[in-house]
C-alpha cells in the first residue's frame, strides 16, 4: 500500500479525532458519577459534580465532532466525526428531557400543599442529619415561586373519616414504593422517604391528615435532600397521591 493511500492525522482530521476522545471522556465521567453516588463511594455533591460534568463535556464533543464532519475531507476522519457524534447523542439524548426540565421549572426542591402552615417532619429527620438540604421552610419567597409554577397544588378536602383517610394513604405510600418511616395514627402523620429514578437520590415525604367538618384534609409536603432544583419531581409526586387519594 502506497503512502498516499495510507490514512495519517492531519489538521483537519485532529477535530474528528477529538471529538471521539471527549465523548469517551464524558461517558466515563457520567459513570463514575453514577456509579460512586449509587454506591456511596463518593459524597453525593462530588458524585453529582462528576455526572453533571460528563453532560457538559457531552456537549462539547457534539461540537467538535460536528466541526470535524464539516472540515475533514478524508474518509478515515470522517468515520471519527461520526463516532464522536454518536458518542455524544448516546449522553445528550437520554438527558435533554432532564436538560429542558432544568429550565422550565423554579430551581426549588421543597413543595406542599400547605405554604402558610407547610406539615413537618419528625421522625424522618434523623435520617437528613448529614443532607445538604434543609427541611426548615423557605417562607413567603418559596412559596410565591410555588404558586406561580404549580397553582393547582393545594390541600385535598375528602368526605371521609380521618381513620379511613389515614389507611387510605398508608396504602398509597406501600403500593408507590416508598420507605416508611412512621405511621403515626393520634397525629395523621405519616414519613416516608421515595429513591428518584435517576441516581437514586431519596426525597422526603410527610402526609399530614386532619379533619375537615365531617370529613378529613390531606396535606403533604416532599423535600429533596440535595440538589437546589427538583426537576418537578416533587410537584409531580404530590400531585400523583392526591389523585390517587381522591380516586381510590
Amino acid at each position: 500500500m502506497s503512502q498516499s493511500s495510507s490514512f495519517s492525522p492531519d489538521p483537519t482530521s485532529r477535530a474528528a479525532m477529538a471529538g471521539v476522545a471527549l465523548g469517551l471522556i464524558a461517558l466515563a465521567l457520567m459513570a463514575c458519577g453514577y456509579i460512586s453516588v449509587s454506591s456511596a463511594m463518593l459524597n453525593i455533591e462530588t458524585g453529582f459534580m462528576l455526572f453533571l460534568g460528563g453532560v457538559g463535556l457531552s456537549l462539547i464533543a457534539l461540537a467538535v465532532s460536528l466541526m470535524g464532519l464539516r472540515r475533514t475531507r478524508r474518509k478515515p476522519g470522517r468515520k471519527f466525526a461520526v463516532i464522536g457524534i454518536v458518542l455524544s447523542l448516546m449522553i445528550i439524548a437520554p438527558m435533554s428531557p432532564h436538560i429542558v426540565a432544568a429550565f422550565s421549572v423554579p430551581p426549588i426542591h421543597d413543595i406542599t400543599t400547605d405554604t402558610n402552615n407547610p406539615p413537618q417532619f419528625v421522625d424522618i429527620l434523623p435520617l437528613r442529619a448529614d443532607a445538604p438540604n434543609s427541611t426548615e421552610y423557605a417562607g413567603e419567597t418559596l412559596a410565591t415561586m410555588q404558586k406561580a409554577a404549580y397553582p393547582a397544588i393545594v390541600s385535598l378536602v375528602l368526605s371521609i373519616a380521618p381513620s379511613e383517610a389515614f389507611t387510605r394513604a398508608q396504602g398509597i405510600v406501600q403500593a408507590r414504593g416508598w420507605t416508611p418511616v412512621a405511621a403515626n395514627a393520634t397525629e395523621g402523620r405519616i414519613e416516608a422517604t421515595a429513591e428518584t429514578r435517576m441516581m437514586h437520590f431519596k426525597d422526603d415525604i410527610v402526609i399530614r391528615i386532619t379533619p375537615e367538618g365531617e370529613g378529613s384534609k390531606i396535606d403533604m409536603r416532599s423535600v429533596s435532600r440535595f440538589g437546589q432544583s427538583d426537576l418537578g419531581v416533587n410537584a409531580r409526586r404530590i400531585t400523583e397521591f392526591l389523585k390517587d387519594m381522591g380516586a381510590s
